[in-house]
């Protein structure tokens, strides 16, 4: 799966900036009446990934700006679309959230059928921010930085295989690019969820995966994970000693994931910008602003509006990724 160079950076320039800048940031509206009721968080992400991590950090500044209880509920599977699925078919009385990753607009890409539209299913709150990727092996494969781990894959084709946390899915593109990139061959093992991949990385049962910075760097602490690289132009203030792909020799190589919150179609404008404006108000707070700082995601949040551009533009843009890379749909 060769593709011509400059193909594969402008593929890989397409993977790299998320471009939130250029949509601008919304004002928080003012919050209307709450209702005493809990609200649901159905995340279509296992436990421990990085969507997983920044919910959970924020929840009790999101439940404090609603005036409302906030219950997380995990749901995995089909790369995000069991989830999310389930969370579309819930009734829009802005009792019945979900906070997304890439994975979402990629699904119509990567599966033959898909049971919702990814963005006129959904009524688009905000896109939140943006988080770093990081590149990992299991600490066995004799590989100390990226060049050394690329020598390791062309010399012995097909010998090292990698994880990722579902057909289609960011961390399965991400990989993929780097194959391409790279003109490595690995051979992908897919799994049910971000936990149960990096498990089996931990364990030496699969060889390398990418994962979200937040959801591996503790593994990484710990010794029980090596990161060659965050595919990224600088690098993580949360991860200082990780280099970026430009210093490990990689430059096109730039992946970032991104999270926004969304509920199911017809969620009442009203509700919208209660919902938002807690959301902008939850992410200022100085402890959620510090638990991102020490995950190392970016927050810049988006109005609506621009949320709702957005998805459509993620949507042709991974298209044409998933294009590019030769993946084939399930």
């Amino acid at each position: 799966m060769t593709l011509p160079r400059t193909t594969r950076r402008d593929a890989l320039h397409a993977m790299g900036a998320m471009g939130l800048g250029a949509i601008g940031v919304g004002a928080a509206s003012s919050a209307s009446a709450q209702s005493d009721k809990v609200v649901r968080f159905i995340l279509p992400l296992s436990a421990g990934s990085g969507v997983d991590g920044i919910i959970r950090a924020a929840s009790a500044a999101v439940s404090k700006a609603l005036g409302q209880g906030v219950v997380i509920e995990n749901q995995p599977g089909a790369g995000g679309v069991v989830g999310t699925a389930n969370m579309i078919k819930s009734a829009p009385d802005g009792l019945t959230l979900s906070m997304v990753s890439n994975n979402h607009v990629i699904y119509p890409s990567v599966l033959k059928s898909v049971p919702f539209d990814p963005v006129t299913d959904i009524t688009p709150i905000a896109v939140i921010g943006a988080t770093p990727m990081v590149l990992v092996v299991n600490p066995r494969v004799a590989a100390t930085n990226l060049k050394e781990f690329v020598a390791l894959l062309k010399a012995s084709p097909g010998k090292y295989n990698y994880a990722s946390s579902g057909n289609g899915t960011i961390l399965h593109l991400a990989a993929e690019i780097f194959k391409d990139l790279t003109r490595t061959f690995s051979t992908h093992i897919p799994y049910r969820g971000f936990g149960p991949m990096l498990q089996d990385i931990v364990s030496g049962q699969v060889d390398w995966g990418v994962g979200a910075l937040p959801a591996v760097a503790g593994q990484v602490k710990a010794g029980n994970l090596r990161a060659l690289c965050i595919p990224s132009l600088s690098r993580s203030a949360a991860a200082p000693d990780i280099p970026t792909s430009v210093e490990a020799g990689f430059p096109f190589y730039q992946v970032e994931g991104w999270f926004a919150v969304v509920g199911p179609k017809g969620l009442p404008a009203e509700q919208v910008r209660r919902i938002h404006a807690a959301f902008t108000t939850a992410f200022a707070s100085p402890e959620v602003k510090e638990a991102m700082a020490k995950q190392g995601n970016l927050i810049k949040i988006t109005s609506p509006e621009a949320a709702k551009d957005f998805f459509a533009t993620e949507l042709k843009r991974y298209a044409r990724i998933v294009k590019i890379a030769g993946v084939t749909p399930q």
